[in-house]
């Protein structure tokens, strides 16, 4: 099969979705790889690590494009790259759908074959594309928050670890998955004062064995929300229903009874956020502000470590770039219902139940 790695174009998006290492896996297996100039710059890869790996480096992203079978990509597509999509091609990426409305029928409209890394099932349910990344995220989302809590950034000025004499900072984070995990473990690392919401108790018994104290659990309602949200220093929305958008679980009447100056880093933005203010942002602006609370919302955070974040990618996507180059993708579907989960468009229509839902589009199912 003929693979094809673009560069990357949202804004600040540094990562590359294969690694030479992984390129050179691909090609002894014998696939073709073609790799746009300058792709891997942002993680630290130049074409000529590519080249030795095998791939072979196009000067355009249109030479990509014409010559892929399959487009490998970190992100989703921006709308200015979708018309070079062709019927029958396969896109395999981070897609997060259920709240791109726009770029969800210009892809139907090319009749691609759009498979999500962050819907694809492995046999115990877990997301295994999708982890990584959450990990990251949520890692990162309490050393961004800690950072807009400075001052100097807009925040209250409030250090999440306290010193001895002074009460630490009050982190809540909305949701105990992936996310959710890692910005705890950030977050007790630092001393901070931590509660978490989440509607799976058992979910919230395992934190508790597992911090000791150290952390407060609460079952998700109306009222908790309203009782810890409005205390908060820093809330971390960290809530995902795969494939479809994110519930609001917070809605303005909360936010406005925050304090003024916390911060507010609602990671599950790229499938349309938790809280009802949050809007997506760029690496390039950040943080907006609503009744006084710093809003933090950016899709790709992951982007701007790169280097980490492509290493941690690769590991999860090659199993499956493999098993899709050597069989194709209907019989890899077919041999996979995982897999099959992760397919959210094929031919024209969609084949994503919480995407067809969002956008009220008729659903075909793929099996």
């Amino acid at each position: 099969m003929i693979i094809g790695i673009p560069k990357e174009i949202k804004d600040h998006e540094y990562r590359v979705s294969l690694t030479p290492e992984a390129t050179a896996t691909l090609c002894q297996s014998g696939d073709e790889v073609w790799v746009e100039s300058s792709a891997g710059e942002g993680s630290g890869f130049s074409d000529d690590d590519y080249r030795k790996a095998g791939a072979t480096i196009a000067r355009s992203k249109n030479d990509i494009f014409a010559r892929a079978e399959m487009i490998v990509k970190v992100k989703e597509p921006l709308l200015g790259e979708c018309p070079l999509f062709r019927p029958g091609q396969v896109l395999f990426t981070y897609l997060h759908l259920a709240a791109l409305p726009d770029v969800t029928k210009a892809l139907l409209s090319s009749r691609v074959t759009a498979i999500a890394y962050e819907t694809t099932e492995a046999r115990d349910g877990s997301l295994p594309m999708l982890k990584p990344m959450s990990e990251i995220a949520g890692r990162m989302s309490v050393q961004i928050g800690a950072q807009y809590l400075e001052k100097v950034h807009g925040g209250c000025g409030v250090l999440l670890g306290g010193v001895p004499g002074v009460e630490p900072g009050h982190v809540v984070v909305l949701g105990a998955g992936v996310v959710g995990a890692s910005a705890i473990r950030m977050a007790v690392g630092l001393g901070a004062r931590v509660t978490v919401l989440d509607l799976d108790v058992e979910r919230l018994r395992v934190l508790d064995d597992q911090y000791q104290g150290r952390i407060i659990t609460r079952a998700v309602s109306s009222s908790a929300i309203e009782e810890t949200v409005s205390s908060a220093d820093l809330l971390i929305g960290a809530v995902l229903v795969p494939g479809m958008k994110a519930p609001k679980l917070v809605p303005r009447s909360v936010v406005s009874r925050m304090k003024p100056g916390s911060v507010i880093v609602d990671v599950s933005v790229d499938q349309g956020g938790c809280v009802e203010t949050t809007r997506p942002t760029t690496h390039s602006n950040p943080v907006y502000v609503v009744d006084g609370v710093l809003h933090y919302g950016v899709a790709n955070m992951p982007g701007i470590v790169p280097r980490t974040s492509t290493y941690a990618l690769t590991n999860a996507t090659v199993p499956y770039l493999l098993r899709l180059a050597s069989d194709g993708v209907d019989r890899a579907v077919q041999s996979d219902p995982g897999l099959a989960k992760g397919v959210n468009l094929k031919d024209g229509n969609v084949t994503c139940r919480g995407v067809a839902d969002a956008h009220g589009l008729p659903f075909a199912p793929l099996l």
